[in-house]
């Protein structure tokens, strides 16, 4: 952002540690030469440098038509080049930020598409779930007390009063974060304000945050930059109130903490209605697609959701050949899910598939706990290079696991989607269990509620149909060509023991099944 960059680089007296300003000579030199303005060309500063926030802009700070460098804008110029272009590529939360933000004058893009394509469109319910409720997170509250100081030590000397009541704002909200303890945890709003101290240190926050917007509002029309600030936590009030509302009903208010920050939401349980107005006005062309839409065969459980019940669907048959390129194997003698002895169960068919595949595998789990113990438990046992996520990058993980033949990548949720790798590089994919969601993740909870108050059957209506489309989604990790074969190995008795295993059998490609890993072995062993 040329406007923050001069504003708030324009002295080297205004940094308060030796560190940022030295990121100032590097930054200073590519702003001079950049043509895109994308922070993401200068390599040498660290995703997490503290002179970023400094010299960026995001949907809260921004001042849109009002800022002086509009004109000289690197993203007004990236919108003016879209807005020439006949299609533009954006993703799935970018279009659903456009929608937010069309009334600020930097909304142009996306409301004058006569077509809307959403690909991979099973994330669509939960991101725009998340557009049509409201979020807190107290990062609003650091961030305004940042720039609050920035404008106190630049332009308007007399404002101490509100850069130290804005400080203290900030304080309020880090000690809240404290209170959550060190892990990053996620729950109902509602249970985690039984705990006093978090209940006083959140109405100590609210307080704090009205105190600052009080003392901003003395100041109004006396520089852009703090008339931005007020505006930001003006808003902030509002959003507060929100997700700490306990009477507005059909939503669920709940929280999760990341290292530094607190964030709550307020989601509706229901967006069917919504979204339906949304695609139809202004009247243009919407059009849904993925490979994992359908459950047990037909589309409603994804219309149900998002209202769009008088839809035309249509189902294209795969062009891969299933049944003679692969085979899936769910194999005998398995405990049950819940069984401690299923780690044990789970490397033993690890191993024989990694011996007969060698290496060529993706070990997909639920869970980081199972991931961790099959890692630690396989590394003493097997010679192909382990892969483990989180150890480096994922684009890291699978560059080094198509360079290093007969490796064996072990992950969890992000893996399961969005990965493609094709050819003789990938011959085997194993699954510990059904992806159902942890039954502690509080919008779900909300969810199930919800529906069993309007009498369904919330296993049937939402657990299984999540759960089917996130294992359809693993499972598409297999065939990914017409050369392609392999086999998916599915260690969930469940499948073939409880009626609703049907649902998700059917949903699965045409492969060849057994229940026997010796054969699923042999037909690995062929592949060469």
């Amino acid at each position: 952002c040329t406007y923050r960059m001069k504003k708030n680089t324009g002295s080297s007296a205004l940094f308060s540690d030796k560190n940022t300003l030295s990121e100032l000579k590097p930054v200073r030199d590519w702003a001079e030469a950049t043509s895109s303005g994308d922070i993401g060309e200068l390599q040498a500063l660290a995703e997490d440098a503290a002179i970023i926030p400094l010299i960026t802009s995001n949907a809260e700070n921004c001042l849109g038509r009002d800022c002086p460098d509009y004109e000289g804008c690197y993203v007004v110029k990236a919108r003016t080049e879209a807005m020439e272009a006949d299609i533009v590529v954006v993703n799935h939360h970018l279009f659903f930020a456009d929608l937010a933000l069309k009334d600020t004058g930097f909304g142009e893009l996306i409301p004058e598409a006569q077509t809307i394509i959403f690909d991979e469109a099973h994330q669509i319910p939960d991101i725009a779930s998340e557009y049509f409720g409201v979020n807190f997170s107290t990062r609003l509250l650091h961030d305004a007390a940042r720039d609050i100081t920035q404008v106190y030590r630049s332009s308007l000397k007399d404002i101490e009063q509100v850069e130290r009541m804005a400080a203290k704002m900030a304080l309020h909200a880090s000690e809240l974060r404290i209170l959550f303890g060190e892990q990053n945890t996620k729950g109902k709003w509602e249970d985690v304000l039984r705990n006093h101290a978090i209940a006083e240190q959140h109405s100590r926050l609210r307080e704090a945050l009205h105190e600052t917007v009080a003392m901003l509002k003395l100041h109004i029309g006396r520089d852009k930059a703090l008339d931005n600030i007020y505006e930001r936590l003006v808003q902030g009030k509002t959003d507060f109130a929100a997700v700490s509302d306990f009477n507005t009903p059909d939503v669920s208010l709940w929280y999760e903490t990341t290292p530094k920050q607190v964030v709550m939401h307020q989601t509706p349980l229901n967006i069917a209605d919504k979204f339906s107005e949304l695609t139809q006005t202004p009247l243009r062309s919407w059009i849904f697609t993925s490979a994992t839409l359908m459950v047990n065969g037909h589309f409603s459980h994804y219309q149900d959701m998002l209202g769009l019940g008088h839809a035309k669907t249509l189902v294209l048959d795969s062009p891969f050949a299933y049944q003679t390129q692969s085979m899936l194997c769910v194999p005998r003698d398995l405990p049950e899910p819940s069984d401690p002895r299923m780690l044990e169960r789970v490397v033993e068919v690890a191993k024989e598939l990694i011996e007969a595949a060698r290496g060529r595998c993706f070990l997909l789990f639920t869970s980081h706990y199972m991931l961790n113990r099959v890692a630690d438990a396989l590394s003493g046992c097997v010679a192909n290079p382990l892969l483990v996520q989180g150890s480096t990058s994922k684009q890291a993980l699978l560059d080094t696991y198509v360079s290093e033949p007969g490796s064996v990548l072990l992950a969890t949720g992000a893996f399961w989607e969005g990965v493609d790798v094709r050819g003789d590089d990938l011959i085997c994919v194993l699954i510990d269990k059904l992806p159902f969601a942890a039954p502690d993740e509080p919008l779900l909870q909300a969810k199930i509620e919800n529906c069993k108050k309007r009498g369904g059957n919330a296993f049937m209506d939402i657990q299984v149909p999540q759960a089917v489309i996130t294992l359809k989604q693993g499972a598409g990790r297999l065939i990914r060509d017409v050369n392609d074969s392999g086999v998916l190995v599915i260690c969930d008795t469940r499948l073939v023991t409880k009626n609703y295993g049907k649902i998700f059998l059917s949903s699965l490609p045409d492969m060849r099944r057994t229940r026997d890993l010796a054969t699923a072995c042999r037909f690995l062993q062929e592949l060469d």
